[in-house]
């Protein structure tokens, strides 16, 4: 990777849904799945999802700004999840779950307000946008069989129900965002 690229820490319900799509995207250069904003070191996915430590799962992205802006970035993230339901995505439920945006910059915060306010102003969901803004805070990347789980699990139940779907509205509504055209 390059000097140039900026780190994005999003949380959207599932980490496998987000970490899914932020792959396929140009300028991308990395997605993990992990864990933020908690106060137990090092969780467990275990630990995480019985509510225990206080984190979101979340991506961190690695992205080149003169590629893909953060802007884009996030009109991708509000596209793929509901950031209208507090602490659930789904059938998916708890503050693990929840919907936001760990900034690594003023900058970050800045866009990320101003797009909420436009989203919720143009009233593109029913409900408003519950999303947290917030100061990053340490990132604990998940376990080694939580990094690309869908291209790893393509045939597992989950991947099938939830992310496949998520996935291919995505490819439809973002192509000329995507690293690759479909032939």
């Amino acid at each position: 990777m390059n000097d140039h690229f900026e780190t994005a820490t999003l949380a959207g319900g599932c980490f496998w849904c987000l970490e899914a799509v932020f792959d396929e995207l140009k300028g991308v250069g990395s997605v993990e799945s992990g864990y933020t904003s908690g106060h137990v070191a090092n969780p467990s996915y275990r630990a995480v999802c019985n509510g225990d430590t206080g984190h979101a799962e979340v991506v961190q992205v690695k992205f080149d700004p003169s590629i893909i802006s953060f802007r884009d970035l996030l009109n991708v993230f509000f596209a793929i999840h509901d950031p209208t339901t507090l602490n659930r995505q789904g059938a998916d439920a708890g503050t693990q779950y929840r919907s936001a945006i760990f900034y690594h910059s003023l900058g970050q915060k800045e866009t990320a307000e101003a797009l909420i306010q436009e989203l919720n102003a143009q009233k593109t969901w029913d409900h408003p946008i519950v999303t947290e803004v917030a100061p990053r805070s340490n990132f604990y990347i998940a376990e080694d069989y939580h990094q690309e789980y869908f291209t790893n699990n393509p045939n597992q139940p989950y991947c099938q129900a939830v992310v496949a779907p998520k996935v291919t509205k995505f490819r439809k509504h973002y192509l000329e965002l995507l690293k690759k055209q479909p032939a």
